[in-house]
């Protein structure tokens, strides 16, 4: 017997408890493509979903993560070097999102050896307003990845995690998170 009123397919509502989609039987027969793509396009469309009503792109975020807390500010070469393989995001997107979050007044970039503005111009640092509008989203995010682990253990979340990453392995496939 196969239920399919778990995968959620309505818009959001949860009206019955979860239950999976086929029996144990049926799903070792289905392919985990499918199911880890579906899986990450619903969680990514979530977490977006969150920044955009924060006004914020996921890779803004991404950003205002790795410089907010440096009391020295870090290099827009270090930020997108770090960032750059980041789902379906390059290098130059992420220079757009730095010069849109500078635009915005929530980053400022330094002037450093080679002056006059620009991508190489001292280190970026994070304003009072970028700072407060992390804050308040890195608490979003902690209640975002609640809605996301509601009825998971650490430990099926652990296993779930080992098993894709060893599925990567097993197709000399190439994924790394910080």
């Amino acid at each position: 017997m196969t239920n399919t009123t778990s995968t959620n397919t309505g818009a959001n509502a949860k009206t019955a408890p979860f239950s999976p989609s086929h029996s144990d039987a049926e799903l070792i027969n289905q392919p985990i493509g499918y199911w880890s793509s579906a899986a990450a396009k619903a969680v990514v469309h979530h977490i977006r979903a969150m920044l955009a009503e924060n006004g914020l792109t996921q890779p803004q975020w991404w950003v205002l993560n790795q410089v907010d807390g440096h009391a020295e500010g870090r290099d827009r070469k270090d930020v997108v070097e770090i960032l750059r393989g980041y789902l379906e995001f390059g290098e130059g997107p992420l220079h757009h999102d730095i010069d849109s979050l500078i635009r915005r007044g929530l980053l400022t970039e330094g002037t450093g050896s080679t002056g006059g503005g620009g991508r190489d111009s001292g280190p970026l640092h994070t304003t009072q307003e970028g700072s407060k509008l992390r804050e308040r989203v890195a608490a979003l995010q902690v209640r975002t990845r609640g809605e996301v682990h509601d009825g998971i253990d650490d430990a099926d979340y652990v296993r779930a995690l080992k098993v894709l990453q060893r599925m990567i392995y097993n197709v000399d496939g190439q994924a790394w998170h910080h």
